[in-house]
């Protein structure tokens, strides 16, 4: 088991790694960005080591942390996962806990702080003061793009470090039925801001039954990409609320979205990546700190965005204390319950499991 498990950090960090170089031979003409990817693949790479050192000592350190750092938002979208997750809201981190989560982060080997929401985007202040003080981890911020004006553009801009990925639901009709009328426009606008500026940037694409064919249409690529775009992230749709299950991609949908994708790095310089992605290729969910761990808004760490059970918090705890966590240990070790049935999630379809492990814990 030991071994297996060897293997699979094995793979998931030289696919770490290798989507960091492939970003760099995409950038490679524009000197301005080259220069912070690199220091953001060798840290990668020291990264790991320090993480293999952490697991020889009992203690698992995912490459991957996601931090949604507020349910704010300045849009309501249909199905979204913030609102799906039924919480009574609580107070958000502090400014101090959240900075002092993204170091303690640093310092045991995570090499991606994905930065969520809400609109993560209503505490920019703090996410440009964490990028610059970490220049060596990549940020992305998963955002609407609403409030990306010329001032904040030329904020971003400065930190080569943040990813901006902007959500899209497809082309003009989709996104807009999702988002609110006029938002493909806007955010097109917020694209050509970052655009002029060289910015490296990305969107994120919610993927459903219902828009499987238009969103992987080599038409939308292009569209995406005279916008500027180059990095695609596919988000498989979960279902976080009652009467979505229809929206989930169907088993063939999620074989040809592989396939898709893989054609898709080979004919577009752009770097297109699948979420949660091939988990056979990893024996299975990557979460629970197996590939990535979520902290919520008021700091609970939990396994995934779509799973909000935790038993550690990180106002109270320290980082290192509470990735070694009871619940978080049990869902790894039997993470071969988790096979996925129709819910885009395992740990979401199995949340009655789950709830039992974290009762126990």
């Amino acid at each position: 088991m030991q071994d297996s498990n060897r293997q699979y950090r094995d793979t998931f960090d030289t696919t770490i790694a290798e989507t960091l170089s492939q970003a760099i031979r995409i950038i490679a003409s524009e000197p301005v960005l080259i220069i912070p990817g690199s220091v953001i693949l060798h840290h990668q790479q020291k990264a790991a080591l320090v993480r293999k050192g952490h697991e020889r000592d009992g203690l698992f350190v995912p490459p991957v942390m996601i931090a949604s750092i507020t349910s704010r938002c300045n849009l309501a979208c249909a199905g979204c996962y913030m609102h799906g997750r039924g919480e009574q809201p609580a107070a958000e981190m502090s400014p101090a806990v959240l900075a002092s989560v993204v170091r303690q982060a640093a310092e045991l080997g995570v090499s991606v702080f994905v930065i969520a929401g809400g609109e993560p985007l209503v505490r920019m202040d703090e996410i440009f003061q964490m990028a610059r003080e970490h220049p060596a981890i990549l940020f992305p911020v998963f955002s609407n793009g609403l409030l990306i004006d010329d001032a904040v553009a030329e904020k971003i801009a400065a930190c080569r470090n943040l990813v901006p990925v902007i959500s899209f639901e497809g082309f003009r009709e989709d996104t807009d039925l999702r988002r609110g009328s006029g938002v493909y426009d806007r955010l097109l606008a917020a694209c050509g801001r970052l655009k002029s500026r060289n910015i490296f940037f990305g969107c994120s694409v919610t993927t459903t039954r219902e828009n499987f064919s238009r969103v992987t249409d080599e038409k939308f690529i292009r569209e995406m990409m005279a916008a500027g775009v180059r990095v695609f992230t596919f988000v498989e749709f979960v279902p976080m609320e009652p009467d979505t299950g229809n929206l989930v991609l169907t088993p063939e949908q999620k074989k040809i979205l592989r396939i898709v994708l893989a054609d898709f790095t080979r004919k577009f310089p752009a770097l297109f990546i699948g979420f949660p992605g091939d988990e056979d290729l990893y024996g299975g969910c990557l979460a629970a700190g197996r590939g990535f761990v979520h902290v919520s808004p008021s700091g609970n760490l939990e396994p995934c965005p779509a799973a909000p059970y935790s038993d550690a918090n990180l106002g109270l705890v320290p980082l290192k204390e509470a990735l070694g966590s009871r619940l978080l240990a049990r869902i790894r070790n039997e993470h071969g319950l988790l096979t996925e049935s129709a819910g885009g999630c395992a740990l979401r379809a199995n949340r009655a499991w789950a709830e039992t492990l974290m009762k126990s814990s």
